[in-house]
């Protein structure tokens, strides 16, 4: 074994074979460390949207689900989709990890500002409620009208201004007001609106209360092909007759509407684990069947409008890692630290004990090569001299001077050999100076 050649070595080698193993252990250990990220975070800060929304909805269930893991999500209740995307842009909000929605990467930056997409979790149609008695057919007709397009850093205004553009609808032409979604169907059933506008996912209570009162009706868009291709984030989607309910016929035909998709958005320095764990409860929480998707269509890693997380798409490919299939969160997470720490250690240290028996050889052959060098050059020193006064003492004192060390090397019984041949040849050298000037005795120097 490679071990067995330590006791070839002196102590003195051993300390400096010691220490160079523990230099290069700690060495690898030290620059495992710092490329690998820190361990996960136990609180996780979510931003989500308003109290009586869908996200707020939301928000509790991933609570819920990624406490069983012993990691607390702290919840920032806020207006919604743009809200949150301007805390993920600030270093100082302490926000993690938030919901918003497609369409609103190229207008907030967030795309070139470290905001990546987790997974986008359902479909958000654009809900245009109008009265009974004052039907629209075409957002153009919304010219000139009082219309509710959600509170200040909604998801809904930001995608109505997106849509408006498209149809030449803006502030001078139409009087967009700032309401809740509660607000803003109250507001149009009493008449103090023309048209509100919400943008949340089917099982939006305001939206069903909507759908179910006999006195509102729903926008159909006709041109829900051409918006989708004008615009990559926004998807045709169509509410089936009957499917609010079959036995009133609500709705009393097919609607075409068009939507975009919520996400589940993180700053790019997200941990893994923690990417792990959000995207496990989204598969929980989102994956069933409902009035646009179709069971495990959600949730999903194909591009809305923000690049999507590394991490986040390797998860949804291969799935959790074995350790996470079967153990506990903290502890997966334990072993897979300490794997990656010592992968590299390993990697560097078994070559290392491979060569180490060839690097005590040529450690203790050094010792003896090296004064074969100075006995040889010496040796050519003397061939080369063909003067009538050569420098006897010189060279005597020199071989001296080798002998001596060649006398203190500690060298194992398996060099043994190497040691005498060079005190042989030290022998050699000295009878071929004293052969140079017969007066001078042989004796070796004290």
């Amino acid at each position: 074994m490679w071990f067995d050649r330590l006791d070839l070595l002196s102590r003195r080698a051993k300390w400096r074979v010691g220490i160079f193993v523990f230099l290069v252990v700690a060495a690898s250990i030290v620059g495992s460390a710092y490329i690998l990220k820190p361990a996960p975070p136990d609180r996780v800060v979510l931003a989500s949207g308003q109290q009586y929304g869908s996200f707020h909805r939301f928000a509790a269930r991933y609570k819920e689900i990624l406490a069983r893991s012993g990691v607390t999500v702290e919840e920032r209740m806020t207006n919604g989709s743009e809200e949150n995307l301007r805390l993920l842009e600030d270093p100082e909000s302490g926000v993690d990890v938030a919901f918003t929605q497609g369409g609103l990467a190229q207008s907030m930056g967030a795309a070139s500002a470290g905001v990546v997409m987790l997974s986008s979790l359902y479909y958000a149609p654009m809900w245009v409620f109008f009265r009974k008695e004052s039907p629209f057919n075409s957002l153009v007709e919304l010219r000139g009208k009082k219309v509710s397009v959600g509170v200040d850093g909604s998801g809904t205004r930001a995608l109505a201004n997106s849509i408006f553009a498209l149809n030449g609808l803006n502030g001078d032409n139409v009087t967009m007001l700032s309401m809740g979604n509660d607000d803003a169907i109250a507001a149009l059933k009493k008449g103090d609106i023309d048209a509100t506008i919400i943008v949340v996912g089917a099982d939006n209570a305001s939206v069903l209360r909507a759908l179910n009162d006999p006195g509102l009706r729903l926008l159909s868009f006709e041109q829900a092909e051409a918006y989708s291709r004008r615009l990559p984030f926004i998807a045709r989607l169509t509410v089936p007759q009957g499917v609010v309910d079959l036995g009133r016929v609500i709705p009393p035909r097919d609607v075409t509407l068009i939507g975009t998709k919520a996400m589940l958005v993180a700053r790019k320095t997200v941990h893994p684990a923690i990417v792990t764990l959000f995207l496990d409860a989204a598969r929980e929480i989102h994956s069933d069947q409902s009035f646009f998707e179709e069971a495990s269509e959600f949730p999903s890693t194909a591009p809305v409008d923000f690049r999507v997380s590394a991490d986040a798409d390797r998860h949804r490919r291969f799935g959790p890692s074995f350790l996470h299939h079967y153990l506990p969160f903290w502890l997966a997470t334990l072993i897979e630290r300490l794997i990656v720490i010592l992968v590299p250690v390993l990697a560097i240290l078994v070559p290392m004990f491979n060569y180490l028996p060839q690097m005590v050889r040529w450690s203790i052959r050094s010792r003896v090569y090296r004064w074969y060098g100075e006995l040889a050059m010496l040796e050519r020193e003397i061939a080369d001299d063909h003067g009538t006064s050569p420098p006897i003492e010189q060279w005597l004192e020199h071989l001296d001077r080798i002998e001596r060390a060649v006398a203190k090397i500690y060298t194992p019984l398996e060099f043994a050999s190497e040691a005498y041949t060079l005190r042989q040849h030290v022998d050699f050298v000295r009878q071929a100076i004293v052969a140079r000037n017969p007066a001078q005795p042989a004796t070796k120097a004290a």
